[in-house]
């Protein structure tokens, strides 16, 4: 009889035990979901932005109609990306796809900064000098919720690798997340923006 409550009470521990790190994992999960949340309010803000800011260049800057479009045209392939990322963070494809898209809309806003330096009444333009700055903000909120994301994939990254909770996060199916790197040097630094 003391056997059989001996082993009822190691089956409860270990039940209990198992639950615990169930339940660190989905926690950690969850945080890192919300990690992005945060990044995608941001990266929202931004993509509201650049058309605005498009629109008042376009005034200015006649002959550069490429360079508007790309920037239009980068801008809508990122807001694309995000959706999807938004909807399933811990997916690593959409994830590349997402950094890929991010690089590329950073390289073509330098470019229309640097367009911009051109022309001597856009600098001037009161709408343009207040959506840059508001960009630049953004920018630096994409930052600092880019680097909180990236702590929080490193938390649950960490704990599902770590042993005995790699026995459960395998068992439940509790994949590695995706880091959100930045990968184009001139996108590491915020966009210069100078009117």
């Amino acid at each position: 009889m003391s056997t059989g409550l001996i082993i009822l009470a190691v089956i409860v521990v270990l039940i209990i035990i198992v639950a615990g790190m169930y339940n660190k994992l989905v926690a950690l999960k969850n945080r890192f979901k919300n990690a992005y949340a945060q990044i995608d309010v941001q990266l929202k803000r931004r993509y509201d932005l650049i058309p605005n800011l498009v629109e008042v260049a376009k005034g200015y800057m006649k002959h550069e109609r490429e360079t508007l479009e790309a920037v239009i045209s980068a801008r809508n392939a990122a807001a694309s990306a995000n959706q999807s990322v938004a909807a399933d963070p811990s997916n690593p494809e959409a994830m590349k796809k997402l950094m890929s898209a991010e690089n590329t809309l950073g390289g073509t806003l330098g470019r229309l900064f640097a367009l911009s330096e051109s022309y001597p009444d856009l600098k001037a333009n009161q709408n343009m000098m207040q959506l840059s700055e508001e960009l630049t903000t953004t920018e630096n909120k994409v930052s600092f919720a880019r680097q909180a994301y990236n702590d929080a994939v490193m938390h649950y990254n960490t704990a599902r690798e770590v042993f005995p909770q790699n026995i459960i996060a395998n068992m439940f199916n509790f994949g590695p997340a995706t880091l959100f790197e930045v990968t184009v040097e001139a996108e590491k630094a915020a966009p210069k923006v100078s009117f």
